[in-house]
C-alpha cells in the first residue's frame, strides 16, 4: 500500500546531533503532519543527497564538523537556488544571523526555540515552495498552445480562444494547495470547470459540493465541520462534516457570495490556519482536502459594498477563473448547438434533426441570459418537438419573449424576400464563417455545416477558383 508523504518535496534537516534529527522529525509529524523528511549527520553528504532527492527545503546547522552551515548555505544557493534553506544554530547571535540572511538564508533560527516557532517558520518555507513551482507552472502552460489534459474538461464545448486560454490556466493551477475561486453568471458552467480541476488535481479522494449560500451560521458550522454529540438539542452522536468527507479530494463550496459574517469568518481561517472546529468542540481538526470556491456574485463590488470581508476577498484572489457568458463567446454557438443536439437525441433515443443553415444566425441573435444552461435546455426542448429537422419556432418564441428587437432584426434577415442572398452567396459566406469560428480546422467546419469532409474541399477549392459548386 502506497503512502502519501506532505509536503509533495522533501524537506532535508541537516545536524551532526542524530538525537536533534529524531526529535525535529518526531515535531514536524506531530505538529504539523509534516512527513517527507529527510535527515543528514555527516555535512560532507548534503550535497550528494540533494543530486539524489527532490528537496525543496533544508534546515541547516550552522556549527558542525567538515564542513560549516555558512560553507554549504553558499554552495546550494549557487547550485540549487531555487531551494529554501533556514539556518538553526544553538546560540542567539545576531550579527551571524544577519550575515547568514545577506547571504541568502530563508529564516534563522535558535535550538532552544519553541517547537512551534521552528514548525511555524517551515510551514510558511513549504507555501513559498508551493507558490514558486506554482507560478513556473503556471508560465510554461501559457506559452504553451496546447493542453496536456484535455479529457479532464469534458462537457465544456468551445473552440473559443478565451475559454482555450482559460483552460491552460485551470491546468497550470490545479494541483495547487491554495484556495481557486471561479466567477461567472449563472449557468456559465463554474461547476464543470470545478469538475475539470479536481481531475486534473491528482486528488485520490472524491469531490464534495455543497451550496452554501442559502446555509445561516449554524447551518454553515454544521454542514461543513460537522459537530460532537451533545453539541445542540438533538444531537445525539457526533457527525462528520462534508470536509471531513472531502479529505484527500476536493471540497467545492457553491455561492460563497451570500455567506454571512460570522460563516466569512471561519472560513477564512479554515483558509489560513488549515484547521476548523466541530460544532460543540474545542479541539481543532486539520483540513485534509482543497478548497474551490465560486459564486456568480461580482465580488469586488461586494467587498467595495462591505458584503464581503476584505480579508476574506483578497485571500481568494490567489487564483481566479472568471468564466465569460455565452454573450462573449458566441463563436461557440455553432458547436455547442450540435453537441446539445446529439446529447438530446441519445438521452431522448431518437434520431438527431438536422439544424437548418439559419439555425446559429438565429441564435447568434441573442443574449442567452442564462448562458450554457438556457442554451441546452432549449436544444433538449426543441429537439422534443422536432422531426427530422429541428423545429426553430420554439427558438424564436423565447427569443421574441426575452429579447424581441432581437428576435425581430433576425427573423427579418431569414424572412423577408427581398434580403434573402442568393445560393451562391449563402453558400459562401456560410463556408467562409464557418472555416473562421473553426479557426482552419476543417473538420471542426465540416461539424459546424452539417456536411462531410470531400464535400467541404470541393466548395472550398470552388469559392478559391472564383465560384461555388451548389452539389452537395
Amino acid at each position: 500500500m502506497s503512502v502519501d508523504f506532505y509536503p509533495s518535496f522533501g524537506i532535508l534537516v541537516v545536524d551532526d546531533e542524530p538525537a536533534w534529527l529524531r526529535s525535529m522529525r518526531i515535531a514536524l509529524a506531530r505538529l504539523a503532519e509534516i512527513t517527507n523528511v529527510l535527515t543528514c549527520h555527516d555535512s560532507r553528504e548534503v550535497m550528494t543527497m540533494l543530486s539524489l532527492h527532490e528537496v525543496g527545503i533544508v534546515l541547516l546547522d550552522l556549527t558542525m564538523p567538515h564542513r560549516s552551515g555558512e560553507e554549504l548555505l553558499a554552495e546550494i544557493n549557487e547550485k540549487y537556488p531555487e531551494i529554501i534553506v533556514i539556518i538553526v544554530s544553538g546560540m542567539n547571535q545576531i550579527e551571524t544571523a544577519v550575515k547568514c540572511m545577506k547571504q541568502g538564508a530563508f529564516d534563522y533560527l535558535v535550538k532552544t526555540s519553541e517547537e512551534d516557532r521552528m514548525v511555524t517558520v517551515i510551514q510558511h518555507a513549504i507555501r513559498m515552495v508551493e507558490m514558486q513551482r506554482e507560478n513556473r507552472e503556471i508560465r510554461s502552460h501559457l506559452l504553451s498552445d496546447s493542453l496536456q489534459n484535455p479529457d479532464a474538461f469534458e462537457g465544456m464545448v468551445t473552440i473559443n480562444p478565451a475559454m482555450r486560454a482559460i483552460f491552460r490556466y485551470a491546468e497550470a493551477v490545479a494541483k495547487s494547495t491554495q484556495p481557486i475561486l471561479v466567477t461567472g453568471e449563472s449557468g456559465v458552467g463554474k461547476g464543470l470547470i470545478a469538475t475539470a480541476l479536481h481531475r486534473l488535481s491528482g486528488c485520490k479522494g472524491e469531490m464534495v459540493s455543497v451550496n452554501v449560500g442559502g446555509l445561516d451560521d449554524t447551518m454553515f458550522t454544521d454542514t461543513l465541520f460537522g459537530h460532537v454529540r451533545g453539541a445542540y438539542t438533538g444531537a445525539d452522536q457526533a457527525r462528520s462534516g462534508m470536509i471531513e468527507k472531502a479529505a484527500g479530494g476536493t471540497l467545492f463550496l457553491d455561492e460563497i457570495g451570500d455567506l454571512t459574517n460570522a460563516s466569512q469568518v471561519k472560513l477564512l481561517r479554515l483558509l489560513q490556519e488549515g484547521d476548523y472546529f466541530p460544532l460543540g468542540s474545542d479541539q481543532p481538526k486539520k483540513l485534509k482536502a482543497r478548497i474551490i470556491a465560486s459564486t456568480h456574485h461580482d465580488l469586488t463590488e461586494k467587498q467595495a459594498q462591505g458584503a464581503i470581508r476584505k480579508d476574506l476577498y483578497y485571500r481568494l484572489q490567489t487564483h481566479h477563473i472568471h468564466l465569460p457568458p455565452l454573450r462573449e463567446r458566441k463563436d461557440d454557438i455553432p458547436i455547442l448547438l450540435e453537441s446539445f443536439l446529439e446529447e438530446a437525441a441519445r438521452s431522448l433515443g431518437r434520431m438527431r434533426p438536422r439544424a437548418p443553415i439559419e439555425a446559429s444566425r438565429l441564435l447568434e441573435a441573442y443574449d442567452f441570459p442564462g448562458n450554457i444552461r438556457e442554451f441546452r435546455s432549449m436544444v433538449f426542448d426543441a429537439v422534443v418537438q422536432s422531426g427530422t429537422e429541428l423545429n426553430l419556432d420554439h427558438f424564436r418564441r423565447i427569443i421574441r419573449k426575452n429579447a424581441p428587437l432581437a428576435a425581430a432584426s433576425t427573423r427579418d434577415i431569414f424572412e423577408s424576400v427581398d434580403a434573402l442572398p442568393t445560393i451562391n452567396q449563402a453558400i459562401t459566406f456560410l463556408v467562409s464563417a464557418a472555416m473562421k469560428r473553426a479557426r482552419g480546422n476543417q473538420s471542426v467546419a465540416c461539424r459546424i455545416l452539417g456536411i462531410s469532409q470531400p464535400a467541404l474541399s470541393r466548395r472550398l477549392k470552388n469559392m478559391q477558383a472564383g465560384k461555388t459548386s451548389d452539389e452537395q
